[in-house]
C-alpha cells in the first residue's frame, strides 16, 4: 500500500510508517532502518548514496564530475519504503547516514513523505508535477554529432557517408552552426541589424558566400534522408571577448535586455551577469519567468521551426551564482541556482511543442515532463563509462525517463577501439544512442588537448584513425540492433510514460528485498524485458551478472538461466544481456 503525506515545516515529531522524523531548526532527522538510498537527480559517484553527504545544487562540472550534477533533485527513496521530497527550489543538504538521515532544510519548505515500493514511490514523486511527456518517436533512434560539422558541406558529407558505409542515423545535431554571439542567426549570415527586439526571418538574411549557402534546403536534404534536426542553444546575451568579431545584433540585444530588463537582474535592477571563472563569464542571462523575455527570446528562433528545425540541444543553464540575483516572478538567486535550468528547458519544450525535442544537460525535480536529457560531459576515458552508467540509473530512479550519454565520451584524444566498442554496446541498450565530438584539437586546448586532426567518433572516423577496416562492421551491427529494437524501445516508451515509470531500471527498482539487487549499481532492466550487464572494464568481454529471481534466456543465442545465481556472462564479444517474459526482436 502507498502512502503520501505533505508536513510542513512547523511539523516536530511524527511518525511515518516505519520511520521516525524530528526537527531540530534547519535539520530534519529521519530515523530509519535501510540499506540503500536511491535517486538525488543524476549522480555519477554512487547510485546508492548511503554513506555519502549529497548537496543538491545544480553545477556546471566540465568531465570527471565526481559528486556534482547538472541535474540536482531533493528526492530519495530507500529498499525499505521510505520516500521524501523536500518541496523547494533553494540548496538542500543530505547526509545518509547508517541508521539515520539528516536534511539541511532552508528557511521554509515542504516535505512530502512517500511510503510503498520503489515504483510506487516514483510514481507518487512524478504526480506533483504532472504527467511525463512522451517525445516523438524518432527519439528512439540514433543520434550522431559533431562540433567539427561547422558548414553545410560538412553536412552533405555526413549525409553521404552514412549512406556509404551503411549506417542508420535518425537525428543531427548541429551545434556549431551559429554566429556564437546571439545563437540564432546561421554563421556568416548577412542582415540588416534589428533593434528593440524585433524577430528576424528568413528572408532577411542572405546566404551567400556563407558556410551555409541554403539552411532551408540543407533541412530538405536532411529530412529527405531520414533524419531529424536539432540545433545547439545556449541561454545567455553572450559578452564577446576582445579578441571576438563584435556582433552588431548581439550588442543590440543585450542593450534591449537590459532596457527592458528582459535579462535576471540584481538589487538595483542593473544585469546580473556570470562571474568570471564560469562558462560564458560576463554575459547576460534570459529571464524565462518574464512572458516578455519569452515572446522576444522565442520569436527570434521561431524562423528556425519554420524553415524545419525540428528541435533544440539545449546546453548549459547553470548559470545562476549569485543568491541576491532577481527573477521577473519575484523569486531570487537562492531558488534559481536549481529552477533556473527548468525554466529555461521547460520554455523550450512549450515552445517546440509536441512534435519537436530538445536535449538538455541540467534540470530539476520534475524533468520527467521536460523530455530528454544527456549525461553531460565526459573524456573519452575508461573510469567515465562506470560513472555516466551510475548517472543514467539515479537519473532513472528519480524518475527521469528517456535519457542518453555521449557513447565513449566526448572530449580529449579519441577515445581506444576497447572504450568505443563497449560503450557503444552499452548505448545501444539505452533510450537514446548517440555518438559526439568535441572541436578538433579540444575545446580546452591548453589545459587537455584532443585529438589532432578529425576528432569525430564517428564509427568510420574511428576505423581509419586506428587502420581497423573491420572495425566499423562490428560497429555497424551495434548501431543496426538499436533500429531493430526501435519497436520495444517505443512500446516501453509509450507505458513508462503512461505509468509513470522509469526507461532504465536499476535492479532494486523491482526486487527492493534482494540484498544483491540492493548492492548492484552496474546493471539494469531496460523495461520490463531486458537485463542489461554493461562491460566496464578495460579489454573485458565477459563479467559476473546476478540473475534475480525469475527464468531468464541469453539475448543472443536463446540459453536459458534460473533466477536468484551469479553467473559468468558475456560470449563474442558481446555485452550480457538476458531476456524475460519470452522476450524476441
Amino acid at each position: 500500500m502507498k502512502i503520501m503525506k505533505r508536513i510542513s515545516y512547523n511539523v516536530k515529531e511524527l511518525s511515518f510508517e516505519n520511520a521516525n522524523l524530528h526537527r531540530n531548526g534547519e535539520t530534519l532527522t529521519i530515523e530509519l532502518p535501510y540499506s540503500g538510498a536511491y535517486g538525488m537527480g543524476e549522480k555519477y559517484d554512487r547510485l546508492n548514496q548511503k554513506g555519502k553527504t549529497v548537496i543538491n545544487q545544480v553545477t556546471e562540472k566540465f568531465c570527471f564530475q565526481g559528486d556534482k550534477t547538472y541535474c540536482a533533485v531533493p528526492f530519495f527513496w530507500t529498499d525499505t519504503g521510505f520516500g521524501l521530497y523536500v518541496d523547494t527550489c533553494s540548496v538542500t543538504a543530505f547526509q545518509f547516514l547508517d541508521n539515520c538521515i539528516q536534511v539541511t532544510l532552508p528557511e521554509t519548505a515542504d516535505v512530502v513523505l512517500f511510503s510503498g515500493t520503489p515504483e510506487q514511490i516514483i510514481r507518487e514523486y512524478m504526480a506533483l508535477f504532472g504527467p511525463a511527456v512522451l517525445p516523438p518517436e524518432w527519439t528512439m533512434g540514433i543520434w550522431i554529432s559533431a562540433n567539427r560539422w561547422n558548414c553545410q558541406k560538412d553536412v552533405e558529407e555526413t549525409l553521404a557517408k552514412l549512406k556509404k558505409y551503411d549506417f542508420p542515423a535518425d537525428v543531427m545535431v548541429l551545434e556549431a552552426w551559429s554566429d556564437e554571439a546571439t545563437f540564432y542567426i546561421w554563421n556568416g549570415a548577412k542582415y540588416m541589424p534589428v533593434p528593440d527586439g524585433k524577430p528576424l526571418k528568413y528572408e532577411d538574411f542572405d546566404f551567400s558566400g556563407t558556410p551555409w549557402p541554403d539552411p532551408a534546403q540543407m533541412i530538405r536534404q536532411i529530412h529527405d534522408n531520414g533524419l531529424k534536426l536539432l540545433l545547439w542553444q545556449v541561454p545567455v546575451y553572450k559578452k564577446q571577448g576582445d579578441e571576438e568579431i563584435q556582433n552588431v545584433q548581439n550588442d543590440l540585444d543585450r542593450k534591449d535586455a537590459a532596457l527592458r530588463k528582459l535579462c535576471v537582474t540584481m538589487p538595483g535592477g542593473t544585469p546580473y551577469t556570470i562571474p568570471k571563472g564560469n562558462w560564458f563569464p560576463e554575459s547576460m542571462v534570459p529571464d524565462f519567468t518574464n512572458p516578455q523575455t519569452l515572446q522576444c527570446w522565442f520569436g527570434k528562433r521561431q524562423y528556425l521551426l519554420d524553415i524545419g528545425v525540428d528541435g533544440f540541444k539545449t546546453d548549459g543553464g547553470e548559470f545562476i551564482h549569485s543568491d541576491d540575483s532577481r527573477f521577473y516572478d519575484g523569486t531570487t538567486g537562492k531558488e534559481g541556482v536549481n529552477r533556473y535550468a527548468r525554466d529555461y528547458t521547460e520554455s523550450y519544450r512549450d515552445f517546440v511543442g509536441s512534435n519537436g525535442v530538445i536535449f538538455s544537460r541540467a534540470g530539476f525535480s520534475g524533468q520527467h515532463t521536460v523530455p530528454c536529457h544527456w549525461a553531460g560531459d565526459q573524456q573519452s576515458q575508461n573510469a567515465e563509462l562506470a560513472s555516466v552508467l551510475k548517472a543514467g540509473l539515479s537519473a532513472a530512479a528519480t524518475g527521469m525517463i528517456f535519457w542518453g550519454f555521449d557513447l565513449a565520451g566526448f572530449a580529449g584524444p579519441l577515445p581506444s577501439l576497447d572504450l568505443y566498442r563497449r560503450a557503444t554496446q552499452m548505448a545501444c541498450f539505452c533510450p537514446i544512442m548517440q555518438w559526439h565530438s568535441e572541436p578538433d584539437g579540444g575545446q580546452f586546448r591548453e589545459l587537455m588537448p584532443g585529438a589532432e586532426g578529425n576528432n569525430e567518433r564517428s564509427p568510420w572516423n574511428m576505423a581509419e584513425s586506428y587502420s581497423a577496416p573491420g572495425f566499423m562492421e562490428e560497429m555497424r551491427y551495434w548501431h543496426k540492433l538499436h533500429e531493430k529494437l526501435r519497436p520495444y524501445l517505443w512500446k516501453t516508451a509509450q507505458e513508462c510514460v503512461r505509468n509513470s515509470k522509469p526507461f532504465m531500471r536499476p535492479l532494486v527498482y523491482e526486487w527492493p528485498n534482494d540484498m544483491n539487487a540492493i548492492n548492484c549499481e552496474d546493471a539494469y532492466l531496460l523495461g520490463d524485458d531486458l537485463l542489461v550487464a554493461p562491460l566496464l572494464q578495460e579489454n573485458a568481454v565477459s563479467r559476473e551478472v546476478y540473475l534475480p529471481e525469475g527464468t531468464w534466456s541469453d539475448f543472443f543465442d536463446g540459453t536459458q538461466y534460473t533466477g536468484g545465481q551469479r553467473i559468468i556472462a558475456g560470449k563474442n564479444g558481446k555485452l550480457p544481456v538476458f531476456a524475460r517474459n519470452g522476450f524476441e526482436l
